[in-house]
């Protein structure tokens, strides 16, 4: 499959290295505006809907992680972007995974979040894929959201749930579910030894949908890495824990000595 043309935002100054979000499964990139504020004051931020995803097409499925990494591919040439700092969420870390041991030189550095080399049972994602396509998403938001916070930020802030809920409820089904066969496909373990750029990867000690083994086998697998682990933290700890995530990014990148 060619790449598709996905909808995307740029923030930040032109001339500034380039830092692209990329959104966990069954979240558009609204999921990051906590992030960019201060990321765009010092690089040029690129934030995107995975094919399949809020504003971006939805070709039919199914899709790989391969498709999905030159969907990115496509995003930085199209910014003039010869290589890029790369955070990904979830299913976005699975794409910045897999494009990093693919193209390593499109990649500076990597961070990524909450999420997995590998994520079975298989048979789990092609069951959600299902349910997706026969009933849609939003059967599926509770459950989904449920897992993106800890109990108590849900409590405290009933806001932030609903708008959460409805973000996964306006995906659409084929594109969920054909993101979720992406997933059930994936085996990245043979590709961490391989990834030269530097990582973070971070992990929230309460995250049920990656739990905190999935982050430090990458760590074990990735030459160098490094963990940050927030407490208390889901699978959307950069929403729980915008401070503390986006502090440990900026530290990441700034890193590099190319910050303007």
């Amino acid at each position: 499959m060619t790449a598709v043309a996905v909808s995307y935002t740029v923030d930040g100054p032109a001339d500034a290295p380039v830092v692209v979000l990329s959104n966990s499964l069954g979240a558009t990139r609204a999921m990051w505006d906590r992030q960019v504020p201060a990321l765009a004051e010092r690089f040029r931020v690129v934030t995107y809907d995975t094919r399949g995803h809020g504003e971006s097409p939805v070709p039919p499925g199914p899709y790989s992680l391969d498709d999905l990494a030159d969907d990115l591919v496509a995003i930085l040439d199209e910014v003039g972007a010869e290589r890029a700092h790369l955070a990904g969420l979830s299913l976005g870390g699975m794409t910045g995974m897999r494009l990093a041991a693919r193209e390593p030189q499109r990649v500076h550095r990597l961070a990524l979040l909450c999420t997995s080399a590998l994520l079975g049972p298989r048979q789990n994602w092609l069951d959600r894929a299902a349910t997706a396509r026969t009933e849609g998403t939003g059967v599926l938001a509770p459950t989904v959201v449920s897992r993106w916070v800890t109990p108590g930020y849900a409590a405290d802030h009933p806001d932030v749930l609903a708008g959460l809920r409805d973000m996964v409820a306006g995906i659409d089904g084929e594109g969920y579910a054909s993101c979720c066969e992406a997933i059930a496909d994936m085996d990245l373990r043979a590709d961490l030894p391989t990834i030269a750029a530097p990582t973070l990867v971070v992990s929230g000690a309460e995250d049920p949908a990656t739990p905190p083994e999935h982050q430090q086998a990458i760590v074990e697998g990735i030459p160098g890495a490094r963990l940050v682990t927030v407490s208390p933290g889901a699978h959307l700890a950069n929403i729980e824990q915008p401070l503390q995530v986006t502090g440990a990014l900026l530290a990441h990148f700034d890193a590099a000595g190319d910050t303007r």
